[in-house]
């Protein structure tokens, strides 16, 4: 679609958020050499994974001469998210690289932000309508799912009960890794026992209570999957004040620096990291591509990557930044 003619001049970005695909802004430079802005929008503001997909939104933006407005909502909510994508809407930029916190919930209000003339990115998470986005740019989950199904397995001798904890239904990143996980320890470990899933939010304290009382319900309960950075902190806490430390082994999902210390106390045992970094960075560079008459790669799957004591030393570039 072409740019609405109110823009011609430059319009300057609001990035504001709500919790589960980071949102880029983007309105391009007018011929008549207007600045040009961007935004992003990430999932929550308290996620060391979306500060470090700003680090590389922000790095990559200067390179290619964009400024770079990043905020943040404090919780993972579509109704937070969808006001904030309608304000965006409003005020026309030329772009935006979103982080839709719910599959169904986030498709109408994208797909008028689409019909408004604005490109969309989709960045970490994505709705289930494949034709609002020019591209869409996240680690394979599946695949991360799988990987975390093979790390516990491996750490309690591939016998045993596990569970998985995870923040709420309908997040397209978080399902996928569950559904990987879940078929993994079907296929391949026929001793292995999976509980219900365990569904606590983006609440660390939730996930600690929740984990205290499954240990109640389950006393030979082996290991726990956390699917992201917040779960995988309540769990850590729920089992270290269980006495469990170490015990219940845990696969975390991320990165951040606190999971990096919960990794070296031995409380979590593996983590499976994303690159976010590299998300924001590609992110941007397909925003402006769409903007700029450039290629544009519809779907783009970052590395992601095992962290275990053993081999931190060796992938300290999946560690995630607390800041820029």
């Amino acid at each position: 679609m072409q740019r609405k003619k109110i823009l011609a001049a430059g319009v300057s970005a609001v990035a504001l958020s709500a919790g589960g695909w980071a949102t880029i802004l983007i309105t391009s430079a007018s011929a008549s050499g207007a600045t040009k802005s961007l935004a992003l929008i990430q999932g929550t503001k308290a996620d060391d994974f979306y500060i470090s997909m700003g680090c590389g939104a922000q790095a990559e933006a200067k390179k290619l001469g964009y400024s770079m407005n990043v905020q943040g909502p404090t919780d993972f909510s579509a109704p937070e998210q969808i006001p904030i994508v309608n304000a965006i809407t409003a005020q026309h930029p030329a772009a935006v690289l979103i982080a839709p916190t719910d599959t169904q919930a986030l498709i109408a209000p994208m797909q008028a932000m689409k019909s408004a003339g604005i490109k969309v990115v989709q960045v970490d998470t994505s709705v289930t309508n494949t034709s609002i986005a020019v591209s869409s740019v996240t680690s394979n989950n599946l695949l991360g799912g799988e990987k975390a199904a093979q790390s516990l397995a491996g750490l309690i001798g591939n016998k045993g009960t596990v569970v998985v904890m995870n923040e709420q239904p309908g997040v397209s990143t978080t399902d996928a890794r569950v559904k990987g996980f879940i078929q993994e320890m079907k296929s391949s470990y026929k001793n292995i026992k999976v509980l219900s899933t365990q569904y606590v939010g983006d609440s660390p304290t939730k996930a600690a209570q929740t984990i205290d009382s499954l240990l109640v319900a389950n006393p030979g309960l082996n290991g726990v999957f956390a699917t992201n950075v917040l779960v995988a902190e309540g769990v850590d806490t729920g089992l270290n004040n269980a006495g469990k430390k170490g015990k219940v082994k845990i696969v975390g999902y991320d990165a951040d620096p606190e999971q990096i210390h919960d990794l070296k106390a031995g409380i979590v045992q593996s983590l499976i990291a994303q690159e976010p970094y590299l998300e924001g960075v590609d992110g941007v560079e397909q925003a402006v591509n769409s903007l700029t008459g450039k290629p544009v790669t519809k779907s783009i799957q970052t590395p992601l990557v095992s962290i275990t004591l053993a081999n931190l030393s060796k992938e300290t570039k999946y560690v995630y930044q607390s800041k820029c």
